[in-house]
């Protein structure tokens, strides 16, 4: 029998939070339930075990009634060492035999299928198994602030999980530790190294994205890289079959991104609408035009399921040479009517538990000259986006951002002219990355869009 072993008993001091880090939230769920997904969804995981800090021991409870696990089958009190939840683990499964414990960080939720499945097949002949990926950075050995050695790169790896044993073999080796006055433990193969010496330790091959949450900047880099594999998945879809017979509304209709949009999920079977100034008279500044337009298509359809708000206004110029009629105008309709749209939406994707879609510009990052109006509104958009996504997660609702490179639309070519096509992203293909979105299952987060040909 496989147990996976999850190891949940920080209380992440480094991350600077007020929760523990395996409850930080990524990808519209916390980061420990994101790591139980992947070991419940794996075909060689037999059981799940959950060490947990007693002070989360409820919270806990409730993250796995919520997500129904099947596999989760003990919640384990762990200790103020980390040996402490190994040692509860093993103790938990002793007298049982046949058991391979795989020991995992629940702050690594990038693991995938592969590294766990070579680690347990690794233990058909091998009593211990660590994951490792190559040293990039040259390593040194100091002595108080001076370099002592410098050991040969290409024999270091850096350590991660899963780790891997037999029951038998890691509870000796704890057995012998626990009799040692001095001993010390960072993790469990080391235990093993240090006093079952004549066991062989095998190493499976990492991956770079299987990243441990410890300090706050790391969490930036998990969001980026949920990410890049959300869309990787994405990416084996061929069709938009479940888009067939769903209420999508598209703000912005009329022509570019939003007009792509709504063609192809027409094509696809979805109820389209659109409503934009041009098309039907609907301006997004004025909240009661946002709700009566959704309102009409809730009483004709009986439900929206997705909302798309595409419309935006770009005045390419320097601030002080921009009118003020045009300030106001980039604020209300970027800024204001995002917001609009956001609050008229939530009571039908409340009841659908639906999606909300919003574009951004990749000119949210840096402000540049000329573009300060517009920039500031996308960048608002980004924090926007991420804010509500938390906010009604509760309610299912999924929140996101679309972040397109340069794309050949109208209001492109209106501010820049005539561009080589062949450096600009289509509307079409912007629009097909955000139907992806809206079937994805995720929320608060910016989806790259780049060109790729």
């Amino acid at each position: 029998m496989n147990v996976a072993v999850i190891l949940a008993g920080g209380v992440g001091s480094r991350l600077d939070s007020s929760h523990p880090k395996q409850f930080f939230k990524v990808a519209g769920k916390t980061v420990i339930e994101h790591t139980i997904d992947v070991f419940e969804g794996n075909g060689l995981i037999d059981e799940i075990a959950v060490v947990m800090n007693p002070a989360y021991m409820a919270t806990m409870e409730e993250i796995v009634l919520k997500n129904g696990w099947r596999k989760v089958k003990k919640l384990l009190k762990g200790g103020s060492e980390r040996y402490f939840s190994s040692l509860a683990a093993i103790e938990a499964y002793a007298g049982r035999r046949g058991v391979n414990l795989i020991f995992h960080d629940a702050v690594r939720p990038l693991i995938n299928n592969r590294v766990i499945e070579e680690t347990v097949r690794a233990l058909e002949h091998w009593n211990a198994v660590d994951v490792a990926v190559p040293a990039v950075d040259t390593i040194i050995s100091t002595e108080g602030d001076f370099v002592d050695t410098i050991p040969d790169r290409s024999r270091l790896k850096r350590g991660q999980t899963p780790q891997g044993f037999k029951l038998e073999t890691i509870r000796e080796a704890y057995r012998l530790a626990l009799q040692d006055p001095g001993f010390r433990s960072t993790d469990d193969c080391g235990v093993v190294l240090k006093y079952l010496p004549e066991e062989r330790i095998y190493v499976v091959k990492g991956e770079e994205s299987n990243m441990k949450l410890t300090y706050k900047e790391d969490s930036y880099l998990l969001d980026k890289l949920f990410q890049l594999r959300s869309f990787s998945l994405q990416e084996q879809e061929d069709s938009f079959e479940e888009l067939r017979g769903k209420v999508l509304v598209v703000f912005g209709g009329s022509y570019g991104i939003g007009a792509e949009v709504a063609a192809l999920a027409k094509g696809q079977g979805a109820k389209v609408y659109c409503f934009s100034r041009s098309l039907n008279g609907v301006d997004i500044a004025s909240l009661e035009e946002v709700k009566r337009s959704l309102q009409s298509v809730a009483e004709e359809e009986g439900c929206i399921d997705y909302v798309v708000n595409t419309a935006a206004v770009m005045v390419r110029e320097p601030l002080n040479s921009m009118s003020y009629e045009d300030i106001c105008r980039m604020v209300e309709v970027n800024y204001l009517g995002m917001v609009h749209v956001a609050m008229a939406s939530f009571p039908y994707l409340k009841e659908s538990e639906g999606k909300l879609l919003f574009y951004t510009s990749s000119s949210y990052t840096r402000g540049r000259a000329f573009y300060s109006l517009y920039s500031s509104t996308k960048a608002a958009v980004v924090n926007f986006v991420q804010a509500i996504a938390q906010e009604w997660e509760p309610w299912g609702i999924q929140v996101n951002c679309i972040n397109p490179e340069r794309t050949k639309t109208p209001m492109r070519v209106k501010n820049f002219g005539i561009e080589n096509e062949a450096t600009l992203l289509t509307a079409r293909e912007v629009a097909e990355k955000s139907l992806k979105t809206l079937l994805a299952d995720f929320t608060g987060q910016v989806i790259d869009v780049k060109l790729n040909r």
